[in-house]
């Protein structure tokens, strides 16, 4: 089992960040929120690992 990666680990941040927003650009609310969606369970997918996911759920849900 792989521990989930909590410290930075994007090369480059603000540039991922920058293309995000760009995907999101010029889809309503409904779009976006659907965008988001589908990104999520595309990476969930990519890291497979149930634990992983899990640990990724319970720190998104307790930084709300």
């Amino acid at each position: 089992m792989t521990s989930l990666v909590t410290t930075p680990n994007i090369a480059d941040a603000d540039g991922f960040y920058a293309r995000l927003l760009a995907t999101h650009r010029g889809l309503n609310e409904a779009q976006s929120h659907a965008l988001n969606a589908r990104l999520v369970l595309i990476l969930a997918n990519h890291v497979g690992d149930a634990a992983v996911l899990d640990a990724a759920l319970a720190l998104a849900r307790d930084q709300t």
